[in-house]
C-alpha cells in the first residue's frame, strides 16, 4: 500500500438549487454527456435545445421541490455525511466529487492533490453496477481531469461492486427489517437504461439479445452489462433473504424518450401488481446507494400513488444504503485494501 493515498468518492449530483436555471444547467450538463445520451453531438444538441430543456426543467424543478431538504439535495447531502463517516474510520483524506453539478469531480481531486506527498487516489465511483451513463462516464471525466491537472499521482479505481459480499451484506442488513411486517411482494426497481446501450456495451457483439436468457447464461461480458449485474443482485438478495419463488420481481425505472429501455418497466409493473391483486408492496432501489430524485420522488411519491390508485393498500420503500453502518464498513474495507 502506498505510503500516501487518498479516497474519492463520486457520485451522480444534483442542481445546486430548485430554481429553473439551476435545474436547467444541471439538466444540460447531464444529458449533453455523449454517454448519457450517445448521438452525435450536434444531434444532441438539437435534442436537447429544442424538445428538453424548453419543457423538462420547470417538470424536474417541481420534483426537485419536493425532496429538497434543508440541507439541500438529499443525494448530495446525503454523500457529504458519508465523505465524514469514512473519514473517521480511516487514516486518509476522504474527497468528494460529483459527475454533474458541485462539488465537480475536477474540484474534489484538485483539493486532494494539495497535498504534495500524495503517491495514490483510490476512486470509488458509488454505483453498484456497470453502465456507460454512470460508472464509465465517471471513470473517463476522472482520468481526463487528472490528465489536464499534469499529476503524477496513480488514480486506482474501485470496479462495480453489485457482487461484492460486502455490498451485499450492506444490502440485506437495510431491507431484512422491512421484512418483519407481512408483504405479498417485493419489487427490486434498478434505473433503467437504453436497449442500445446494452447492445453498444456488448464487447462480443454475440450475446447481448442474442443468446437465450442472455443475462442468466455465463459470459464474459456480464462484467460490463448492467442487465446482466441488476439481476444477479436481485437474485443475491433473494437467496440471502429466503424469498419464496413468484414473490418477488424485478424491473427498471426512470426512462426518457420513447425507444425501448431495460425491461420490464417500474411503472407499468406497479400497476400490474397492484392489478393482479397484490395488496402490500415493498420496494428496494438497489441500483442507488443515496436516495435521490428517483427513488424518493419517482419510486417514494409517484410510485406508490400509481400502486395505490391501482387497488394496493400499503406501500413501503426501503431506504438506499445512505449511511448505514454496514456500507461504511464496506467503504472502509475497501479504502484499506
Amino acid at each position: 500500500m502506498p505510503s500516501r493515498r487518498a479516497v474519492f468518492l463520486v457520485n451522480l449530483g444534483s442542481p445546486d438549487s430548485t430554481s429553473i436555471p439551476d435545474v436547467r444547467h444541471y439538466l444540460d450538463e447531464f444529458l449533453m454527456d455523449e454517454r448519457v445520451i450517445d448521438v452525435p453531438w450536434l444531434l444532441r444538441r438539437i435534442i436537447l435545445s429544442c424538445f428538453i430543456l424548453p419543457f423538462r426543467p420547470k417538470k424536474s424543478a417541481h420534483a426537485y421541490e419536493n425532496i429538497w431538504t434543508p440541507e439541500g439535495s438529499p443525494l448530495v447531502a446525503t454523500s457529504k455525511k458519508l465523505q465524514k463517516l469514512l473519514a473517521d474510520k480511516i487514516p486518509h483524506k476522504v474527497g468528494l466529487g460529483m459527475r454533474y453539478g458541485n462539488p465537480s469531480i475536477r474540484k474534489g481531486l484538485e483539493e486532494l492533490l494539495e497535498d504534495s506527498s500524495l503517491e495514490e487516489i483510490l476512486m470509488i465511483p458509488l454505483y453498484p453496477h456497470y453502465a456507460m451513463s454512470s460508472f464509465e462516464t465517471v471513470v473517463v471525466k476522472a482520468r481526463e481531469e487528472m490528465k489536464a491537472l499534469g499529476t503524477k499521482v496513480k488514480l486506482r479505481i474501485i470496479d462495480p461492486f453489485y457482487d461484492d459480499p460486502l455490498y451485499l451484506d450492506a444490502l440485506e442488513a437495510s431491507i431484512r427489517p422491512h421484512l418483519d411486517q407481512p408483504w405479498d411482494h417485493f419489487l427490486f426497481s434498478y434505473h433503467g437504461i437504453p436497449k442500445r446501450h446494452l447492445l453498444k456495451g456488448d464487447p462480443s457483439k454475440a450475446h447481448c439479445m442474442l443468446v437465450e436468457d442472455c443475462c442468466n447464461a455465463d459470459s464474459v461480458v456480464h462484467k460490463v452489462c448492467y442487465r446482466a449485474q441488476s439481476i444477479h443482485t436481485t437474485r443475491s438478495m433473494v437467496q440471502r433473504l429466503g424469498m419464496p419463488p413468484g414473490k418477488y420481481s424485478t424491473s427498471f425505472q426512470s426512462r426518457l424518450g420513447s425507444e425501448e429501455w431495460c425491461v420490464p418497466y417500474t411503472d407499468k409493473t406497479l400497476t400490474q401488481l397492484a392489478q393482479s391483486g397484490v395488496k402490500r408492496l415493498v420496494v428496494a432501489c438497489p441500483a442507488f446507494v443515496s436516495d435521490c430524485l428517483e427513488t424518493i420522488e419517482e419510486i417514494g411519491m409517484e410510485g406508490r400513488d400509481n400502486f395505490l390508485s391501482h387497488g394496493g393498500e400499503d406501500f413501503r420503500l426501503v431506504p438506499c444504503l445512505n449511511e448505514h453502518p454496514k456500507w461504511v464498513d464496506a467503504l472502509t474495507s475497501w479504502s484499506k485494501a
